[in-house]
């Protein structure tokens, strides 16, 4: 099967391209030797962590080497707690001691962690040299990798410090997502079923027809719901690059709540992925009350997340911690908690909601784990 490419054009950076395919990673030093900004870069740093490192930095390694360029890699330990403030520290320091230069690129190895942190080290170190992503689990690929957010965690909440900006390139090898397990793979649908509900009747329905089969890894469905939720947040981000117009905020459908639970729970306890699926349902039932958004569409939202492995939560936290947590989201201004809610497939509302309101739907959340 060809590879396919998707241009990311987005008003005031450099187009850059996104390719999805088996045989992309191979192809991978070609591919950025051919990149305006970094064909001619003397050194490149791949950035990857611990559980990458063994299965792919090798190959990745011997494409760009056989391209000619002069390569080094930082390995970071696996986790969201790499995502750090002192990791990034440790990587800016690792770069200097390579004598990396504002000529130099970044090539970030893995999934969305690896790509988040090296993006960050990348638009920092020296006011900004460019980035390569290459994203090794689907979440990443649908999701991370493309639209320009870095960043990484503080103690007090998920990606508090960060910026944005760009790849240059994007290089998605569906090959590579046969080594994912089925939490990582569940944490990947997790975000194209995010994306279908908030894109179109047209995205949502196919994925409906098509979930089982994405469950399965069918590689035909599987690399067109990666192309299908790139050209989506491609084109979400095109109208709102810096999340300034609200536009780009629907992205954080399922996010307010599934941030909240991660936190309380202790990241990593559940993907980030479940974490939204969690918040999508709790996002749509409090849409009913909010903005008048149907039972038919919380009860069709469920059984695609059912379809594609991403059950109810079996947890949960006091409505006043969980209420507490959200409002220590950047998504929160002026001490209001604002919420990506579904009108219908397609059309969607940010709404701050008053306190009461959501902690009423979090008693009514918490009340049924239990039942």
């Amino acid at each position: 099967m060809p590879a396919t490419k998707i241009v990311v054009n987005i008003p005031g950076e450099a187009p850059y391209d996104v390719r999805i395919g088996a045989t992309v990673l191979a192809g991978l030093g070609e591919s950025v030797r051919r990149l305006e900004k970094v064909g001619d870069a003397p050194h490149l740093l791949v950035i990857t962590d611990s559980n990458v490192a063994p299965l792919y930095l090798d190959e990745a390694k011997s494409s760009l080497k056989a391209a000619g360029f002069r390569v080094s890699d930082v390995v970071v330990p696996a986790g969201e707690d790499s995502k750090s403030l002192a990791v990034a520290g440790e990587v800016w320091s690792a770069m200097a001691a390579l004598g990396l230069t504002r000529d130099c690129a970044v090539v970030a190895l893995g999934g969305g962690v690896v790509g988040d942190l090296a993006g960050f080290v990348a638009s920092t170190y020296m006011r900004g040299i460019p980035f390569v992503q290459v994203p090794t689990s689907l979440l990443a690929m649908v999701d991370s990798s493309v639209g320009g957010k870095t960043g990484v965690n503080l103690p007090e909440g998920k990606n508090l410090v960060g910026t944005f900006k760009q790849p240059v390139y994007v290089c998605a090898s569906t090959a590579v997502l046969a080594t994912l397990d089925a939490r990582e793979w569940a944490c990947g649908c997790a975000e194209i079923a995010k994306a279908s509900v908030i894109d179109s009747d047209e995205f949502f329905f196919w994925m409906m027809d098509h979930a089982a089969a994405l469950d399965a890894r069918d590689p035909v469905v599987v690399a067109e719901a990666i192309a299908r939720s790139v050209v989506f947040k491609a084109n979400v981000v095109a109208e709102d690059k810096t999340e300034s117009r609200g536009v780009r905020e629907c992205l954080n459908y399922g996010h307010t709540l599934g941030h909240a639970v991660e936190s309380l729970a202790g990241y990593g306890t559940f993907s980030h992925g479940a974490a939204v699926a969690e918040g999508m349902r709790f996002a749509a039932r409090l849409g009913m009350d909010v903005v008048g958004t149907s039972a038919e569409l919380v009860e069709a939202q469920d059984e695609l997340l059912d379809a594609l492995g991403l059950p109810a939560l079996a947890w949960s936290a006091p409505a006043d911690e969980m209420l507490a947590a959200m409002k220590r989201d950047k998504k929160t201004r002026a001490g209001e908690v604002r919420f990506v809610l579904p009108r219908d497939i397609g059309q969607w509302e940010l709404v701050a909601v008053p306190d009461d309101v959501i902690l009423a739907h979090l008693r009514r959340w918490e009340a049924s784990k239990s039942l």
